[in-house]
């Protein structure tokens, strides 16, 4: 019965409780608004007896709309007194935590009704529930059959358990509802089958003893297709059940967050450390967050980093290796609003009731997108309020992912549920089960078992094969396996063997057993949680590690179990599980293609990158700087490629290692496991036909073989080395290679009871478990653990039940052989595009996939022993790359060197002949050349371009490149004369063979080396170029400051590749790096502060401003502070003069923020922020943060804004005339404008008076003492100002003003002129070594991410130089070439005597906190810092003296931050003080 989509009428929401008992009625309506979609549309077929599945949001109340029909019978049943102890409600849930929080949330509410039904005058029974999971107490155990409850909670292997045990199989018997909740979660792995085998049985159990079967009811947030989903609740005998779909789509509040840094390929430490800052600054401006993490390592990591930021009472970490306590004090502490944050893995993604949450955050990608919905649906679970989610990407695949992602929700796209289909080895343990429990009929079980949804085409040869295994065994070494039935098959009747029922009890379920040790205090024995057998095994006793928050200490370690002592807080090392990781879903992978598709499609419309990332800022929920960062990494692949890999488009890409291998990628989207099939029978192809192993890898984007010298072939016929007709066969064959059978092996056995996990309810050791299957095996299968070197051709395949089910369990679970067909058969019919690129260097959707983590592997090939760490990665993308430096000549000789075949002997120079075909005479090898010769193994050829060594064999190619050459002495007639290349090839071959072992060369050059002639130069030299054999460029110094066309040089790829490396590696080796106090006495000496270092005149007062224009600092410091500090004698009229000129402009580059008060006075003051740059640069300057909103201004600033647009630049007298404004009001409307970054004037002098006015009177600074230098002209001209319009109203504040020059608005700047390369080459002149920290204290630049990627081209061009400069930084580092002479200089030369310098706390050179230990300085007037010898030991900050370090022996610092050396020192010490 289909009722697709739940539509209320305004009837039905009003009746919907009228046919509940009146108290239940009474409860509902005091308890909630009213009843919800689901409910109402829901309780009419429940309360009928129908079998229904309700699938809506999470949030809509589906739990309650299942059970208040069910606690309506029983309250009803109560009153009449019908109610018998007995189990009539079976609640089933994936989780036991999940179970838990329903137990919990059922007493409360059956309180409530009972006392609402006492208030009403009736007396009701005690409805009693009971909780039975595998944490369950064995006296609560008890206590369940003793008084069975009226609604029991459990789990499937707990349900399977009470099935089968003898008591409580009885105590069932009475069951007339079923609840499953989250079936989704069961649907999609072999737990769903057994659950399905479970429910089955349950239904036989009721119709033997003449009952009717219990309707069922299934509950789902996210599920597709609902059909089969319907089926697999109900089984194959029912109707299809009743289908309430509310669909699986509530309104998201969901987007990718961003940071600011540069994504790469793989995540750094302190880019983690950024993200845990924002998900910190997100947790404290909600009450609740969740934090979901794919994996239990990283939930540890991540709780422990957010720990140290929110405070340890504020985060806790939640996952399956924590013990149930640990789980349950967690989930109650969320509960209660104890904590802010929870991290945790899918432990608490289904309904787990953990109170209200506001914030859901995913740290990388679900990888997929009903999981996605389903972790975003635990925030705003309450009806009507909104989910909330935040996505942080921390790799580029990662972010086109999260992009994809929130494409697909926002699209309503949703993953396909695969149910598997007849496992045998949960039917084998379902056989064993029921026989255990009585006498069955072959032909009934088989029956039984095909009601069951997965089982409903289950072949009755199969069926019968698990029979004999189950009713014969196996035979091992070790005797015959246990077999657990007697089978009577002339009868056809199966009985059960002594032993059966305990090793079904004891062995139950589907979960694969990862071999986890339990974690138990010492000596308390207290349990803690567990940790996979490789981590405890790999560990030590003393060893540190962290589990559930707290840092524990290794006591001793057990066959089974880890002693531990709380380690006291101890720095801890966190845990690695091994374990698969999860592949990306088909939906998902569609969704990638899809957005890669739209993106190809925009590029080759010729759309830019600003339109790019506005189109994926728009439909992917990304901020400006991630679509940005997306956008260019697709635009720059697909420049790389020629086009975008998708399910339609597979690209092969091939490039050359450092080592001189080549790595081959297949680009393709298609999700990981239909890569690693794809992987692993290429790889088995690869063997077969080049008698060679070789390593590969397969993420969801692709997949990697690292090829051999062997492996050499034609690129594009790497699409023909496997067919769709062939696909399965050879990839069973490399399947039984790799470890994963024996793993899947291993997991079957042990689900079938074919090899138990328990003996006598005794856990076997790990070791001997692994024994007993791989004997197993080695009896089912021998020719898979048969020696290699007596197989010959394919290996056959068993006719066994357990072989079968391990093959389609590798095959069609951890791999998906189906697509691979698909795939492979659209590939042979011209259905999808192949495409094959050579590249250079790998392109970066490469560098991912070279990156794979080792459960990516193909092969068992440890981490370090991958060919792929010879790949030589390109750091971050750059959409507009620059020339190669300048080669360095040492970088060239020393790699020519390297490539130059040896010639110790004959035999060696013949080898050298062969690889570069000609050789001129060389008089270090005429003996061995002499040799040759007589042996007739070379010959002497002479052109008439000289004369050439050329070996026998590669004469007649030669010849037929220089016909007209002759050989001295001539050969005899040669075997091989025959084989004569066309003469361009010849030439092609041999200028290949010259150019391998060289640097760059010119074609002139060549014509000497070769004695081909030019034109054949330049053909050949054309062809390798087209090829991707050679570049061409100019590479040496000589050839770039040539710039013509005869000056171009051509290099072999890899040797340029080579001598690069070698070039960048030397240059970085020029300096070690130094510690921060060398860094400062450079940064100090750069900036031209202190004494000896200080520049004189208005020429220096020009290059200080060219220095640290663009830095803002409080408009009163510019003068007194930093200036002065810089310049002898600084005259304000040397500034002045600048500004007038129109050289130098002073303004806001950062807009004041605006306060909640819109009409505040914005009050003229000498704190704010303001900076001097030349007239000239404003533009690109302001560029960054021009994005004030003149809408935000007051009127009286609105209205001088307007008078400055219509008039140009005025004086002060000519805005107060044409605003109608008095003379103050229209300073602080000034005042405004250059506050919100809107005007400036023509002087300084305006600036002065405008922060100096007080009580309307106007005070120049060249009439306060503040200033001991010479300001007589100045003086001289206000006095004649003030003579001439004393008459005038206000003469003064006119006359000052006039004389100070007028106002002008500042020209518009917008994002189009932003120029990142100025602001780049401006850092490096202001710090001389530019790193991110250093500019903590720059407000107006751009991202991070832009100014490096300038850097690095900036290095490309041989311009600055990259490296580790300074130590204690993390991140690149870029510096001048003459600023990695001064630190040189400084490191060897330190002070021998205090260096003393003192810096004003609004300096720009103010690093305290950032480059140097402690807390920093505020940057306020007045507040200085005394540094010795570049390290700040003191400090003066609101008139108090702050030592910041400890002071020498004899040292002091007075009050006024005077310094003091020691006695015996004071003399020497003296002449090195430099006062800034």
């Amino acid at each position: 019965m289909l009722g697709y989509g739940i539509e209320v009428t305004a009837d039905a929401t009003a009746g919907a409780l009228d046919e509940f008992h009146p108290v239940v009625q009474s409860w509902f309506r005091s308890r909630f608004a009213g009843p919800t979609q689901a409910q109402i549309a829901g309780w009419p077929h429940i309360r009928a007896g129908r079998d229904a599945l309700i699938a809506a949001p999470t949030g809509s109340g589906k739990t309650l709309a299942a059970f208040l029909a069910a606690l309506d019978s029983l309250i009803c049943k109560g009153e009449n007194g019908s109610l018998e102890d007995e189990i009539e409600v079976l609640y089933v849930s994936p989780l036991k935590a999940l179970s838990n929080d329903v137990q919990r949330n059922l007493d409360e509410p059956l309180r409530e009704l009972r006392e609402r039904a006492l208030a009403d005058g009736v007396l009701l029974p005690e409805i009693r529930t009971a909780l039975r999971t595998g944490d369950t107490p064995a006296s609560e155990r008890a206590k369940l059959l003793r008084k069975p409850p009226h609604i029991l909670i459990t789990t499937p292997e707990s349900l399977y358990l009470l099935l089968t045990a003898a008591k409580s199989r009885a105590k069932l018997a009475t069951v007339k509802t079923v609840i499953v909740d989250e079936i989704h979660a069961l649907a999609g792995n072999k737990r769903g089958s057994h659950l399905a085998l479970t429910l089955a049985r349950l239904d036989a159990l009721r119709t033997r003893e003449g009952k009717p079967v219990p309707n069922r009811i299934g509950l789902s947030a996210t599920q597709r297709p609902i059909e089969r989903i319907a089926r697999l609740l109900v089984g194959n005998q029912r109707e299809l059940p009743v289908i309430l779909d509310g669909g699986h789509v509530r309104h998201l509040d969901i987007r990718i967050e961003e940071t600011d840094d540069e994504l790469g390929a793989v995540a750094s430490n302190e880019q983690f450390g950024r993200v845990y800052d924002k998900i910190a600054e997100l947790c404290l401006a909600h009450e609740t967050t969740l934090v979901f993490v794919n994996t239990r390592r990283l939930v540890e990591r991540v709780s422990h980093a957010l720990e140290k930021r929110l405070g340890e009472d504020q985060v806790v970490a939640h996952h399956g290796s924590l013990s149930r306590q640990l789980r349950f004090d967690a989930e109650q502490k969320l509960k209660n609003g104890s904590v802010r944050c929870a991290v945790a893995t899918a432990s608490l993604e289904l309904g787990i009731d953990v109170g209200s949450v506001d914030l859901v955050v995913q740290l990388g990608s679900p990888r997929s997108i009903a999981t996605l919905l389903q972790r975003i649906g635990r925030s705003g679970h309450s009806l009507g309020k909104t989910p909330k989610g935040r996505l942080f990407a921390m790799t580029r695949d990662q972010l086109a992912e999260s992009a994809a992602l929130v494409r697909a929700i926002k699209a309503q796209v949703l993953d396909v549920i695969e149910i598997p289909m007849a496992p045998l080895d949960v039917l084998s343990q379902q056989i064993v089960a029921e026989v255990a429990c009585g006498e069955c009929s072959e032909d009934e079980l088989f029956d039984l078992a095909r009601q069951a949804m997965p089982y409903e085409n289950l072949d009755r040869g199969d069926y019968d094969r698990v029979l004999e295994m189950l009713s014969e065994g196996i035979s091992t070494s070790r005797g015959r396996s246990r077999a657990h039935l007697h089978r009577d098959r002339i009868g056809g009747v199966l009985r059960p063997r002594k032993g059966a029922r305990l090793a079904a009890l004891t062995n139950a379920g589907t979960i694969p057993d990862n071999f986890n040790y339990r974690v138990v205090t010492f000596p308390e024995e207290t349990p803690v949680g567990s940790l996979d057998e490789d981590f405890a095994i790999e560990s030590h006793a003393g060893d540190i590690f962290l589990l559930g928050n707290t840092s524990w200490q290794i006591h001793r370690i057990e066959s089974d179990r880890v002693l531990v002592r709380d380690a006291g807080g101890a720095p801890p090392s966190i845990p690695f599980w091994i374990g698969e990781a999860p592949a990306r879903t088909k939906e998902l992978s569609s969704e990638i293609s899809r957005l890669r598709s739209d993106v190809e499609a925009c590029i080759e419309a010729g759309q830019s990158l600003a339109e790019l990332t506005e189109m994926l800022a728009v439909e992917c929920n990304l901020g400006s700087n991630f679509a940005e960062q997306l956008a260019a990494y697709l635009k720059v692949s697909h420049a790389a490629l020629g086009a975008l890999p998708t399910r339609q488009c597979i690209i092969a890409e091939r490039f050359f290692d450092s080592a001189g291998g080549m790595q081959l990628i297949l680009h393709s989207p298609l999700g990981a496991r239909i890569n690693k099939a794809w992987g692993l029978a290429l790889r088995k192809k690869f063997c077969r036909s080049f008698n060679q192993e070789l390593q590969a890898a397969a993420t969801d984007d692709g997949l990697l073989l690292s090829l051999g010298p062997v492996h050499s072939f034609e690129l594009k016929t790497v699409f023909d080395y496997l067919q769709s007709q062939n696909a399965r066969s050879v990839l069973e064959q490399a399947v039984l290679d790799s470890p994963v059978f024996g793993i899947r092996w291993r997991w079957c056995a042990t689900r079938s009871l074919a090899v138990l996990r328990r003996n006598g309810g005794t856990k076997l050791p790990p070791q001997i478990l692994r024994m007993r299957s791989e004997d197993m095996l080695s009896t089912v299968f021998p020719m898979q653990q048969a020696c290699l070197e007596n197989v010959v051709g394919n290996i056959e395949l068993p006719k066994h039940p357990l072989v079968d089910e391990t093959m389609r369990d590798c095959l069609e679970e951890f791999m998906d052989i189906e697509g691979l067909v698909e795939l492979l058969a659209d590939i042979e019919g011209g259905k999808v595009r192949l495409l094959c690129k050579e590249t250079t260097e790998p392109s970066p959707l490469c560098h991912e996939l070279v990156n794979a983590n080792p459960y990516a592997f193909l092969d068992d090939a440890p981490l370090e022993e991958r060919r792929t760490r010879a790949v030589s990665l390109p750091r971050g993308l750059d959409l507009g790359k620059g020339s190669l430096t300048a080669l360095d000549d040492e970088a060239i000789a020393q790699a020519e060197l390297e490539a130059k075949p040896p010639c110790r002997d004959a035999d060696e120079l013949h080898d050298a002949l062969m690889s570069v075909y000609v050789m001129p005479p060389n008089a270090a090898f005429a003996t061995f050349a002499q040799e040759l010769i007589e042996a007739s193994r070379a010959t002497l050829l002479r052109t008439e371009a000289g004369a050439f060594w050329v070996a026998a064999e590669r004469l007649p190619g030669v010849l037929a490149a220089l016909p007209h050459a002759t050989c001295e002495p001539a050969l005899p007639a040669l075997p091989f004369a025959h084989e004569v290349p066309e003469a361009e090839d010849a030439a092609v071959k041999m200028l290949r063979g010259q150019l391998e072992p060289l640097g760059p060369k010119s074609a002139e050059s060549m014509v000497a080396r070769t004695g081909l002639s030019m034109q054949q130069i330049q053909t050949a030299l054309a062809t390798l170029e087209s090829h991707g054999v050679v570049l061409c460029g100019s590479y040496t110094s000589s050839a770039q400051k040539a710039e013509t066309a005869e000056a171009k040089e051509y290099c072999d790829k890899r040797m340029l590749a080579r001598i690069q490396r070698l070039t960048i590696a030397k240059l970085r080796k020029d300096i070690n790096p130094v510690d921060a106090a060398t860094l400062g006495r450079f940064l100090f000496r750069w900036q031209r502060l202190g004494q000896g270092a200080r520049l004189i005149g208005a020429d220096g007062l020009l290059r200080i401003i060219e220095q640290l224009e663009g830095f803002e600092s409080a408009a009163g410091a510019w003068e007194n502070e930093i200036l002065s500090a810089r310049l002898h004698g600084f005259d304000p009229e040397w500034l002045d003069a600048l500004c007038l000129s129109g050289q130098v402009a002073w303004a806001r580059l950062s807009p004041k923020e605006r306060t909640v008060d819109e009409g505040a006075k914005s009050t003229p003051s000498k704190a704010a922020p303001l900076t001097l740059m030349l007239r000239q640069d404003m533009r690109w300057l302001r560029a960054p943060s021009a994005d004030s909103d003149c809408a935000q201004l007051s009127e009286r600033a609105q209205s001088v804004r307007e008078c400055l647009q219509r008039r140009g630049a005025s004086f002060l007298r000519e805005l107060i005339d044409e605003s109608g404004l008095e003379g103050s009001q229209v300073e602080d409307a000034l005042w405004e404008l250059v506050a919100q970054g809107h005007a400036s004037a023509d002087g300084f002098t305006s600036l002065r008076l405008l922060i100096d006015r007080h009580k309307g009177e106007s005070k120049s600074l060249f009439d306060a003492a503040v200033s001991k230098v010479s300001t007589t002209r100045w003086r001289e001209t206000l006095k004649k100002s003030r003579q001439k319009d004393s008459r005038r109203r206000s003469h003064a504040h006119l006359s000052i003003t006039a004389a100070a020059g007028r106002w002008s608005l500042l020209p518009e700047a917008d994002a189009s002129d932003i120029d990142i390369m100025s602001h780049a080459r401006l850092l490096l002149a202001r710090y001389g070594v530019v790193f991110r920290d250093i500019l903590i204290r720059e407000t107006a630049l751009p991202s991070w991410r832009d100014l490096v990627q300038c850097l690095r081209r900036l290095e490309a061009r041989g311009e600055i130089r990259g490296g580790r400069f300074v130590s204690g930084f993390v991140g690149e580092q870029f510096a001048l070439p003459e600023a990695v002479s001064s630190l040189r200089a400084l490191r060897r030369n330190p002070p021998t005597v205090p260096e003393i310098v003192i810096v004003a706390a609004t300096d720009p050179l103010n690093l305290v906190g950032i480059t140097s230990a402690g807390k920093k300085v505020a940057a306020i007037l007045g507040n200085k810092i005394l540094y010795r010898d570049g390290v700040p030991i003191a400090s003066l900050e609101s008139g108090e003296l702050v030592l910041l370090a400890e002071l020498n022996d004899g040292e002091r610092v007075d009050e006024k931050l005077g310094y003091h050396a020691s006695a015996q020192r004071q003399g020497m010490s003296q002449q090195s003080l430099l006062p800034a």
